[in-house]
């Protein structure tokens, strides 16, 4: 983490590139900076920023970037971030400024208290100028406490979330509701207190947790406990594939099937991810049934209808330029049969993703604009297209649909929630209607698994350079979505996932980190990887470490089947694992 800042916070500095007379991107002598900053960001009043080119070339195109807002323990506060205005300066000119305003959102999170965040200039995914700016949560009003009552159990778990009682009464012995309280903690990386005094373990031990309100303070001392729990994985067998780069899986009844990705090197032999390779799968090593070939760079997603009878493989980069997908009839699952190949509609600029709900086709299809498409193959053989949907930003990446609702992992446009038969708002698979929206998640949202029973939304973010995260979101308010918790993975950064929910474990494929296991049971808060919640994580032990080398754990996606978790592996193909808790 880095320094507190100070009351004036002064910008890091960075000496950047020149190169010729465009826009420069290499490396130079020239400067770009962030001027120095005074003043604060407040929930109700925007900062102005300011970043210089000093030098005598043009920048650009310049990505504006903000940290984490943290608190003097160092520790995240999770739904609150700053958002810059713009988030990308096109150019700057010698001798020119760029304005940028940061607004704070999520601000009801913060406390009584005055954090710190790290903004960021980068061109080309090189960080050239950085700025701490301070933060200041709530505003402490006038106090009419004159006495203040903590109460709590004497010991919480780890990682549970405990809500501590406050009663405050005023001089003549009236009850004060709703109290404005200030919380510190001691050991202050000991756990996260919001601003409504739910507290989260982060550390096992004694924690003191004191709460003033004016001049009035109490405290109360607890113990944390361990959480408990752990998982084994115990590997089954494995589909080997080291001819082509292996994609996105599902497995359906005694069968599994992967898609394969990009261009694989055999010995100077280019081998192209144009190939849908079908898995028998029984007590070891799935057995190679099929491998079907279709015009195609990239095969990345495989779907497959819940009755069994139908699958969809997408195409990227095919030869044709017409992209689209094909359709599968599986009566013979261990050899698949093309129905057709759906084109037009716009496919052409690739189709990265799909989902099958009943007989309603979703295509995520490339490039910004693009967005989704949606198609009634009630006839798999005469798809039609019924509706289209564009977030007006950024490119769409995912979709997943589940209870009527469409959820779309929208890139920088964030998390956008569809009614497409929920009945929530009117909408249909055929006339989709926007219900909620969560733009502020860092960017770059990637993947979704939606939990219904308990409300939430597991996000995934993937950032090779930040890196990357995992949000949870709580959509109990389909209007209104709210960041609750995050998950991280120091190094590297997450891809898809797959959700227990009897058992309420979370699979998270994590490319060169593997397969994780967390438990997200209960009430979640704060940052779960501080919170002994992660049960345990899978990576090959005679693997090389680099996920790129071909050789390396990569892990695409997890999917638990019967009682075994299947994983797609880029460089290795379909690995079966036995996950146990202990």
């Amino acid at each position: 983490m880095f320094p507190r800042p100070r009351t004036a916070l002064a910008a890091s500095l960075v000496v950047l590139a020149a190169c010729g007379d465009g826009v420069a991107t290499a490396p130079d002598a020239t400067l770009v900076a962030f001027t120095e900053v005074t003043g604060s960001v407040r929930p109700d009043a925007p900062l102005a920023v300011e970043l210089r080119n000093g030098g005598s070339d043009r920048f650009g195109p310049i990505r504006i970037l903000t940290g984490e807002i943290l608190d003097p323990a160092d520790l995240s506060q999770v739904g609150a971030r700053l958002i810059p205005d713009p988030s990308i300066v096109s150019t700057l000119a010698p001798g020119a400024t760029a304005r940028v305003e940061l607004r704070l959102i999520g601000g009801e999170a913060l406390g009584l208290e005055t954090y710190r965040s790290r903004v960021t200039a980068r061109i080309d995914g090189a960080d050239v100028a950085t700025v701490d700016v301070e933060v200041v949560g709530q505003e402490a009003p006038s106090s009419p406490v004159a006495t203040l009552t903590l109460t709590a159990p004497e010991s919480v778990r780890r990682g549970d979330v405990l809500r501590l009682g406050a009663a405050a009464v005023d001089p003549s012995g009236a009850a004060v509701e709703e109290p404005a309280i200030r919380w510190a903690l001691d050991p202050a990386d000991g756990g996260w207190i919001d601003a409504d005094g739910r507290f989260v373990a982060y550390r096992e031990g004694p924690i003191r947790i004191t709460a003033r309100a004016g001049s009035v303070t109490d405290a109360i001392e607890i113990t944390v406990t361990p959480r408990g729990g752990r998982m084994d994985f115990t590997l089954v067998g494995e589909g080997l594939e080291t001819e082509r780069f292996t994609s996105d899986l599902w497995v359906h009844g005694g069968f599994a099937w992967t898609g394969s990705w990009g261009v694989r090197q055999n010995g100077g032999t280019p081998a192209f991810g144009n190939q849908l390779r079908t898995w028998r799968l029984g007590a070891g090593d799935p057995v190679a049934t099929d491998a079907l070939q279709v015009d195609a760079r990239t095969t990345n997603d495989v779907k497959v209808s819940d009755d069994g009878a139908l699958a969809v493989v997408t195409h990227e980069g095919s030869q044709d330029g017409l992209n689209g997908v094909t359709i599968l009839d599986l009566a013979d699952p261990a050899h698949p049969q093309v129905v057709g190949r759906l084109i037009g509609h716009g496919l052409e600029s690739g189709v990265h993703n799909a989902w099958i709900d009943d007989h309603w086709l979703y295509l995520v299809l490339d490039g910004v604009g693009s967005g989704l498409r949606v198609f009634d193959i009630a006839d798999p053989a005469n798809p039609r297209r019924v509706a289209s949907y564009w977030a007006g930003e950024s490119f769409l990446h995912d979709v997943l649909v589940r209870d009527g609702l469409a959820f779309l992992s929208h890139w920088n446009a964030g998390l956008v929630i569809l009614d497409v038969g929920n009945g929530v708002a009117g909408g249909r698979p055929d006339a989709p209607v926007e219900v909620g929206r969560l733009r502020d998640l860092g960017g770059q949202t990637h993947n979704v698994w939606y939990w219904p029973d308990r409300g939430l939304a597991f996000v995934g973010e993937e950032d090779f350079e930040t890196p990357g995260r995992m949000h949870v979101v709580d959509v109990s308010d389909l209007g209104d979505p709210r960041e609750i918790a995050t998950f991280a993975v120091p190094t590297t950064t997450p891809h898809n996932f797959w959700l227990d929910e009897e058992a309420a474990v979370l699979y998270l494929g994590w490319y060169a980190a593997g397969v994780r296991a967390l438990d997200v049971s209960g009430e979640l808060m704060g940052e779960l990887d501080r919170q002994g919640r992660e049960l345990g994580s899978w990576t090959r032990p005679d693997a090389a470490p680099a996920c790129w080398s071909g050789m390396g754990t990569c892990t695409w996606a997890p999917q638990l089947h019967e009682g075994r978790l299947y994983l797609a592996d880029i460089n290795r193909g379909l690995v079966v694992l036995e996950p146990r808790i202990r």
